[in-house]
């Protein structure tokens, strides 16, 4: 016996179609692109040419910012939740030379990624993911904005990197759920 199949097919609001997906609106995803992977960028170069991330110290810098971060575990509503704070003390801080040349080469990659629009999508994600794990350990600084503009970025990835390596990269390798076509 064959069972039937039913496929619901939500159509798109006419105005996330316009702000996510059409290329007119490249223009403002390009300067929002351009200002994100600009504070990307920045933040992984200042940390590259420091010594207690990426020299001969390497990992003292993100030591100390995360027994900071655990210094904000305690009281009745802590910055760090107490499964962050098991994150730090048992992956990370055993870690920190490592996590201290993650975290610089990711900010660099995804700074150069947003800039030239190269899988814009897919970086913003990595920002999103970086942003969120600082305001996990209790940072907030300019992550909030950041991480608010690479969502957005996200819901535009189609039209996001219009203006970069994106418009001409994206047909070439297609999406894995539309069997290699953009």
């Amino acid at each position: 016996m064959r069972s039937l199949t039913y496929v619901t097919h939500v159509p798109e609001p006419p105005l996330a179609r316009f702000l996510f997906a059409n290329p007119k609106m490249a223009w403002v995803w390009l300067i929002i692109r351009l200002y994100v992977g600009y504070a990307w960028l920045m933040a992984g170069w200042e940390k590259l040419l420091n010594p207690a991330w990426t020299g001969e110290h390497a990992g003292a810098a993100v030591t100390g910012f995360l027994k900071g971060a655990l210094a904000k575990t305690s009281g009745l509503h802590p910055d760090v939740t107490g499964w962050y704070a098991a994150f730090i003390q048992n992956s990370a801080l055993p870690n920190a030379e490592v996590f201290s040349y993650i975290v610089v080469y990711g900010e660099i990659a995804v700074g150069i990624a947003l800039i030239l629009g190269i899988l814009t999508g897919i970086a913003a994600f990595f920002g999103t993911f970086m942003n969120l794990n600082f305001l996990f350990a209790g940072t907030v600084s300019t992550n909030p904005i950041l991480l608010l503009l690479s969502l957005f970025l996200i819901l535009a990835w189609r039209v996001a990197g219009w203006y970069g390596i994106d418009r001409w990269l994206l047909p070439k390798v297609g999406v894995p759920w539309a069997g290699n076509k953009y």
